[in-house]
């Protein structure tokens, strides 16, 4: 890995962790039983064009700021942004574009939070119903905001073997 895709990485993680434990109240949406805190995605879908090692390592970040803030539900829920980073990685790494990336993880992450809900409780209409479409609206919000940073930082929608003009 290097250094520059770290330090990326690094600061991914910060924000991944940042954003549920000090902008949670402000950014959160909650219609029960579904809970989003917006741009929370932001940082993982961006990491995608780094590499699949930083994406999930944003994952994993991800995850533990949910888990020290809202619980184990909503952690278990926030694990999958693991999944959807590594797969949007490595898509983007078979020369996809980083848009095809944010689609094809779209399902992805709406699915495994649905089935991930499961377990706690929720009946397959609040998984599938609720927390499935709340998943999909949330993931392509988050896109949009990552697709327009992206853009204000000239990096790349394509992966042509120079990821990133840093």
């Amino acid at each position: 890995m290097k250094i520059k895709d770290l330090v990326y990485g690094a600061l991914l993680t910060a924000l991944a962790l940042a954003i549920p434990l000090m902008f949670g109240g402000y950014l959160r949406v909650y219609i029960p039983p579904f809970s989003a805190t917006l741009a929370s995605h932001v940082p993982t879908l961006i990491a995608m064009i780094i590499s699949p090692l930083v994406a999930g390592l944003v994952g994993v970040g991800s995850t533990l700021g949910f888990l020290m803030i809202l619980g184990p539900t909503i952690a278990a829920r926030a694990a999958v942004h693991i999944v959807v980073g590594v797969v949007g990685a490595l898509w983007i790494q078979k020369g996809k574009t980083v848009i095809s990336a944010f689609g094809l993880t779209t399902l992805i992450h709406a699915l495994g939070e649905a089935l991930i809900v499961i377990p706690f409780g929720f009946s397959l209409y609040k998984a599938g119903v609720v927390i499935g479409v709340g998943t999909v609206l949330h993931h392509a919000v988050d896109a949009m905001i990552a697709l327009t940073v992206i853009k204000m930082l000239g990096w790349k929608l394509s992966n042509d073997n120079e990821r990133i003009n840093a």
